[in-house]
């Protein structure tokens, strides 16, 4: 398979490039984030609003000038991605006992 373009073909450009803006407790209450609990010393589960959609929030945080931040690490799951994971709860149970 050929790598180049054919003159046909619409125009692409790659996706720009953005830098992610590192935000403390504080912001992210006022960038539509939802704290709903810590699982662990770094580990939280929030609800946010990315875009126009909602996504449940499991994440690290490390602390930064004695705030936590989040980290890279983590998932961020749609809606129906949560709704299919809640619907294999009892699978999952069942699998760890």
């Amino acid at each position: 398979m050929s790598l180049k373009r054919k003159e046909n073909e619409d125009d692409y450009a790659p996706p720009k490039k953005t830098s992610k803006k590192v935000t403390s407790d504080d912001e992210e209450q006022e960038n539509g984030s939802i704290f709903i609990c810590e699982i662990s010393k770094n580990r939280r589960v929030s609800v946010r609003n990315w875009q126009g959609k909602v996504f449940v929030d499991i994440r690290e945080f490390y602390v930064k000038d004695g705030k936590q931040m989040p980290g890279k690490k983590g998932i961020s799951l749609s809606m129906d991605q949560w709704k299919e994971l809640r619907a294999h709860v009892d699978e999952i149970d069942k699998a760890l006992a």
